[in-house]
């Protein structure tokens, strides 16, 4: 006996029925954003808040008075007669020193690496784990490091200067201008891979082909350089270039475990000074002022440079 099938209809063979669609609220959306605001509020926007705070009262952590005094810890940062004055923008001109020194080497050295290990030539990959290398390693670790062959006593450096008959005695950690050249120097060691990453990852993105329309058009070297990687390279430049001045700024570990902020004062960067006034001498709410006098400062700045760097098209 002949069992009869139901054939399904006709506008239905041969097809995949759809899930239904779920209609979702409005709330949907940020109720993923809600573990990320709570991070971040937690970490950074309370710290922030209670930071401003501080910055407004007489904040002796040991004491238990802890006075509001309105505006009074900025007042004194711009008060020639005050005790804070004279330290403090010290500390800022030699954090000055220090990003217009390191800035454009950290933006240039690295471009250079990027370009050539952009190219096809044997040893690519090994080379380019070289230079990334030393980023992995802490400050603690590159602090230590060069302050024993830095030393100008003992160091390695110098020996190795008078094995080639150059000079031997340079002050390298205790002396002007060898210091800053020295915190240069190892800064730019140590952070250079990192930039040449990212500026290698941007050159991987420019279209091939815009190379060769260059080279169709009788384009050299360096009209394909200034015409399609610089241009290809703009966000990313953009990116480096913020991201360099900030850590530069903010420049702590190395002057604090190589140099010590010698001679005298003059490499002691706003960082040092500003964990010097809270943590060494317990005046928190003076160093919350400066901390958020060289916050706006670092943020005017990366406005500035922004704005300068953006993609005009996109203006």
């Amino acid at each position: 006996m002949a069992h009869d099938v139901l054939a399904p209809p006709a506008a239905d063979r041969g097809t995949t029925p759809e899930a239904p669609v779920r209609r979702v609220g409005r709330a949907t959306p940020y109720l993923f954003l809600v573990p990320y605001f709570l991070l971040f509020a937690t970490f950074v926007l309370a710290p922030a808040i209670y930071g401003l705070w501080v910055s407004l009262h007489d904040w002796d952590y040991l004491l238990p008075g802890k006075p509001f005094v309105g505006l009074a810890n900025y007042q004194a940062l711009f008060d020639s007669g005050s005790a804070v004055f004279e330290e403090f923008w010290q500390s800022m001109q030699a954090t000055g020193i220090f990003t217009v020194a390191s800035v454009p080497l950290l933006v240039v050295i690295p471009l250079g690496l990027a370009l050539m290990l952009n190219r096809a030539f044997p040893g690519r990959t090994f080379f380019r784990a070289v230079y990334f290398a030393p980023y992995v390693l802490g400050v603690a670790v590159i602090g230590v490091l060069w302050r024993f062959l830095l030393d100008p006593n003992l160091g390695a450096v110098n020996a190795l200067l008078g094995l080639v008959g150059l000079p031997d005695a340079s002050p390298w950690t205790t002396g002007l201008p060898w210091a800053w050249i020295s915190l240069v120097a190892v800064t730019v060691w140590w952070t250079i891979g990192f930039n040449a990453v990212i500026y290698l990852a941007g050159l991987q993105d420019i279209p091939r082909e815009l190379y060769e329309a260059a080279r169709i058009d009788g384009g050299g070297k360096w009209a394909e350089f200034r015409h399609v990687t610089l241009p290809g390279l703009r966000p990313v430049l953009t990116f480096i270039v913020i991201n360099t001045i900030l850590a530069s700024s903010n420049m702590f570990g190395q002057a604090l475990l190589i140099t010590q902020g010698a001679p005298g004062n003059e490499t002691r960067t706003a960082i040092m000074y500003i964990a010097q006034k809270g943590l060494r001498e317990y005046n928190m709410g003076v160093a919350a002022a400066m901390s958020y006098l060289l916050t706006l400062a670092l943020l005017l700045v990366s406005v500035i440079t922004f704005r300068l760097l953006r993609d005009r098209d996109a203006s």
